[in-house]
């Protein structure tokens, strides 16, 4: 049966970020993720989840100027030197955290850069941070993004994601499965997760239309969730959604898989 983490970007977010881990574990929740840790010092995080009894399950390696709208700049040629300063400074929390996986961003496509050379610096990029959190005990991750949420990202679909991998070669690159933007881009979700599951380290879930909490949509859970199950996939599911009301109010849903 797969695990549930509370991704703390998006639940609980009526409570100051750091309360937020001790919000999830009175939830049930016993694993979080969240998309940065780089405003908060190390310690003061792992000792929320010491405190808490929680496992640091993912978060993304830097991604530029969140507020100004970058997501990630793994395939922007004209940042290798920050992707490379980004890798060293997210194995070091990381470490510190306990959490053994990181996503990379690859972000959207530059204005001016071709799609061919915009895929050849991703390449590189990962090909170098692969064998670096290889080294620290970390997997390195890849995420497809709908591009109606995010207009002109890079990496939008499983297929794209594998053929990635595929080209690297690297024994510690794999592809965080966000169920919510390959319904948007992709649907047939249950054929496509079973075809490429060798090659997903993680899964995020949220509901479509709205991206809220499983139930409030169109996509059938509940039936994905056995899927899993049967498919012997027993990694974190990352529960990345935007509460409809009130995050406690939604956690009906949850409640039958963390008991």
């Amino acid at each position: 049966m797969p695990k549930f983490a509370a991704n703390l970007t998006m639940l609980f977010n009526d409570v100051d970020f750091l309360d937020r881990f001790g919000a999830a574990a009175s939830a049930g929740f016993k694993g979080v993720e969240y998309l940065f840790p780089y405003d908060w010092a190390a310690s003061d995080l792992r000792t929320r989840l010491d405190d808490n009894g929680l496992t640091q399950v993912l978060h993304n390696l830097p991604a530029g100027d969140w507020a100004a709208g970058e997501r990630g700049f793994a395939c922007h040629p004209g940042r290798v030197d920050d992707f490379k300063a980004g890798v060293d400074k997210a194995v070091g929390y990381a470490t510190a955290l306990g959490c053994t996986q990181l996503n990379c961003l690859a972000g959207i496509q530059p204005t001016g850069i071709d799609a061919a050379a915009a895929r050849e610096t991703l390449l590189a990029n990962l090909a170098y941070a692969a064998p670096i959190l290889k080294s620290a005990g970390i997997r390195l991750l890849i995420e497809p993004i709908n591009t109606r949420d995010i207009p002109g990202f890079f990496l939008n679909g499983t297929v794209q994601a594998a053929a990635i991998l595929g080209d690297v070669g690297s024994s510690n690159l794999f592809i965080q499965h966000d169920l919510y933007h390959m319904q948007v881009m992709e649907g047939d979700l249950a054929p496509t997760m079973e075809a490429y599951l060798p090659c997903i380290s993680h899964i995020q879930i949220a509901d479509t239309p709205g991206r809220h909490e499983p139930g409030t949509g169109e996509i059938n859970y509940p039936f994905l969730f056995e899927r899993m199950d049967v498919l012997g996939y027993d990694r974190w599911v990352g529960c990345e959604y935007k509460p409809a009301t009130t995050t406690e109010a939604g956690l009906g849903w949850i409640k039958p898989y963390l008991s």
